[in-house]
């Protein structure tokens, strides 16, 4: 299920069918602009974005996929519901990856696309356990980045090179914040076409929606 989106998804962006290397049904839920749904957990319950996606996620399973999975990780927010909605696996962010790394490290880094917008409700709704949510380093991109920028205001170009700068910029950012972090979880789908670029730069590990979807 992928935003309403116009922005540019370059090779490894998880809203582009062909990052997947298998095949993949495409479905967008009208109306979900980034805009929307990257917000604290009060605006998106305000905004009502419930029955679209579960109409959606319903629709999907009903002609026979395999799993379902979201383009925005802010939606961890909807995980219950929307996988209580059919019988197939539902995997709406990267965050669901985080309790398990807990399991085997004191922290874990996340690297958003709005540190502002991601809060504990978030992290909870992915399973982690309140005791450990001091344990998950947010990070966040720029909100003046072309990353953020393009995206979040939906652009129809975006400075590629520019946006992976960006993005490694935040994590250099991070490492200095949190020096024992080894393992960093890309919150946001659109940041995997840099991940290599992150890795050359922190020596970390680095996983994605990529790494949590069966």
């Amino acid at each position: 299920m992928r935003l309403d989106t116009r922005f540019p998804r370059p090779a490894g962006d998880a809203g582009e069918p062909a990052s997947w290397g298998r095949p993949v049904e495409l479905h967008v839920v009208q109306g979900a602009f980034p805009s929307r749904i990257v917000s604290s957990a009060q605006a998106l319950r305000a905004a009502n974005v419930l029955p679209a996606f579960v109409e959606a996620v319903r629709g999907l399973a009903a002609r026979g996929v395999a799993a379902v999975t979201t383009s925005c990780g802010f939606l961890v927010l909807l995980q219950e519901e929307l996988q209580a909605a059919v019988d197939i696996p539902v995997v709406t962010s990267s965050l669901l990856l985080l309790p398990g790394l807990l399991e085997g490290e004191e922290s874990i880094g996340v690297l958003t696309i709005s540190e502002a917008n991601l809060g504990d409700e978030h992290l909870l709704a992915a399973g982690v356990a309140r005791s450990r949510l001091a344990d998950v380093v947010v990070q966040g991109v720029d909100p003046s980045s072309e990353f953020a920028t393009a995206i979040l205001g939906n652009r129809e170009t975006m400075d590629v090179a520019r946006a992976r700068q960006d993005v490694v910029q935040a994590a250099l950012a991070l490492k200095a914040r949190a020096p024992g972090v080894r393992t960093l979880v890309l919150e946001c789908t659109n940041m995997p076409p840099y991940a290599q670029a992150v890795r050359d730069a922190t020596g970390w590990r680095v996983l994605s929606l990529f790494d949590a979807v069966p």
